[in-house]
């Protein structure tokens, strides 16, 4: 799976260049990111271009979760589609990590106090 990441400050964002995030492309998604994830503990997650998302996909979100939490970091997601958006709060997912609208919000939430 393709990805465009971009630094600001401290924040890595991350928009996948797909309209799927599944069991076709989850284990490309995780070896795309992995050198990201060992660079930062900031990440945002830009899901701009993604219209379905799989239980594969969601692992692969979690586990970006998951290595950035024990790194005292945080996940951000944005630009999250209804379709995705349904899928992800059917995990719960909303409940522990934060959806903004957009990459600048969510780069802006980590600059909050309340942001990590």
């Amino acid at each position: 799976m393709e990805t465009v990441v971009r630094k600001t400050g401290d924040v890595a964002v991350v928009t996948l260049i797909s309209d799927q995030l599944d069991v076709s492309n989850a284990d490309s998604f995780r070896q795309e990111i992995a050198p990201v994830l060992d660079d930062v503990n900031k990440l945002v997650l830009d899901l701009s271009r993604l219209q379905f998302v799989d239980s594969r996909g969601c692992g692969a979100i979690i586990a970006c979760l998951k290595h950035v939490s024990a790194a005292g970091g945080d996940l951000k997601l944005c630009s999250v589609s209804p379709a995705v958006r349904s899928v992800l709060e059917l995990i719960r997912l909303h409940r522990i990590c934060e959806f903004l609208n957009t990459p600048e919000e969510a780069v802006q939430a980590f600059q909050s106090p309340s942001g990590g």
